[in-house]
């Protein structure tokens, strides 16, 4: 049987990985970059423009800066028949208007996110994740990208799980940069305390577990991690961060949110209450419930 064939849109550090990966399964494989000078060294066939791209290709995965740039250059050319796959970040909202726009092109929809560094696409330390046509994520040749795992026909909840998962990382970056400024400030190395730090934060995982499952129930009388412990746990480490001169917003953001909690009361609660802060969305998705519940 003959390799499908793929085109790929995009030679930043992702696309360029992508494409390399499709050449070494044995795929024929074009690419277009708006600067033709990404595609040097790459064993792949380069389009003139992005027309040209994606009409040598079967399956045509986009890897572009935004979505944007991924809807201007796809309402450019013909996708009729083509099988779509944007890693391309965005909303849910994006991902659920180019998937709605594809249909009535007569093209197939994935949108997808990838959780990976260039250097481990095609590796077993690759992992993606995507939703939209199910006909589109069966293909054999996604799966030579990493371990990958389908979310469902709507095309926004691969998205909808990535920006979640990007707002705990860069609070989790946010919170290590924190740290990494007040151990200098104590005179300790970063370095030196980079692995007790994460040991404790894995040992949390399983307190994560436990917030989850009480947030998915907006059920929140387990005590154990009280919102009023907290509430002065915190207190304590931002004045210790203020005297040290290195104050950060972050946790006075956290901290407010377990206030208005506290303020209305449910302080004895679990800490993972604090998400019900986030106002009508957050509890709107957990299903209108009201204080009155709890």
């Amino acid at each position: 049987m003959t390799a499908e064939a793929i085109t790929v849109l995009g030679l930043g550090n992702l696309g360029r990985a992508l494409a390399e990966t499709f050449v070494r399964g044995g795929h024929p494989v074009a690419v277009w970059n708006r600067s033709e000078g990404k595609a040097a060294g790459l064993a792949a066939t380069v389009a003139a423009s992005a027309a040209e791209a994606v009409a040598a290709g079967d399956l045509v995965v986009v890897a572009l800066l935004d979505h944007q740039a991924a809807q201007q250059v796809l309402r450019d050319v013909d996708v009729r028949g083509k099988a779509l796959v944007n890693l391309t970040s965005g909303t849910p909202d994006d991902a659920r208007e180019l998937a709605a726009w594809a249909e009535a092109q007569g093209a197939g929809y994935l949108h997808g996110a990838v959780y990976a560094v260039p250097q481990t696409i095609g590796t077993g330390a690759s992992s993606i994740i995507y939703s939209g046509s199910e006909p589109v994520s069966a293909r054999k040749s996604l799966a030579l990208l990493g371990k990958v795992t389908y979310l469902g026909a709507d095309a926004g909840r691969a998205s909808g799980y990535d920006v979640a998962i990007l707002a705990g990382m860069y609070g989790l970056l946010g919170g290590f940069l924190h740290a990494a400024a007040l151990a200098r400030a104590n005179g300790i190395g970063v370095a030196e305390l980079t692995p007790l730090l994460a040991s404790w934060l894995t040992d949390l995982q399983p307190a994560l577990t436990t917030f989850a499952a009480e947030i998915d129930a907006s059920s929140y009388g387990n005590g154990e991690s009280s919102l009023a412990m907290n509430q002065s746990g915190l207190a304590t480490l931002i004045r210790a961060a203020q005297a040290q001169g290195v104050p950060f917003a972050g946790l006075d953001a956290v901290k407010a949110l377990v206030d208005r909690q506290v303020d209305s009361g449910r302080g004895q609660e679990s800490l993972a209450r604090a998400v019900e802060s986030f106002g009508p969305v957050s509890q709107g998705l957990a299903g209108g419930q009201d204080e009155d519940r709890h």
